[in-house]
């Protein structure tokens, strides 16, 4: 997959288009991706333990890899990534600048 945990990621369609935020997790096996602020769902929590409180609680659930882009840290567009041998090294590359991606 060409996007890594903590990347700065942009949603290319769905309920969320246009949002932008960092990657927590990737799941390669699925070909997912759980991106904060994005796709928020309620979940309902009982106590488990004396003491402790359920609730409502608000949980970012995973979304396909394909609906988005990489931000670029130069240009600051959602971009597609390129691949470069630097010093025997392959590196990732905005598309639309040329940076080098970390």
């Amino acid at each position: 997959m060409r996007i890594k945990k903590g990347d700065t990621v942009q949603v290319l369609s769905g309920n969320d288009k246009d949002k932008q935020g960092e990657v927590l997790e990737v799941i390669p096996k699925d070909s997912k991706i759980v991106v904060k602020g994005v796709n928020v769902r309620k979940k309902h929590v009982k106590p488990r333990k004396q003491g402790q409180e359920g609730g409502i609680i608000p949980v970012e659930c995973a979304i396909n890899s394909s609906k988005v882009n990489v931000v670029c840290p130069k240009c600051g567009k959602a971009t597609r990534i390129g691949y470069k041998v630097e010093d025997g090294k392959k590196v990732r590359v905005c598309k639309k600048c040329g940076a080098i991606i970390k």
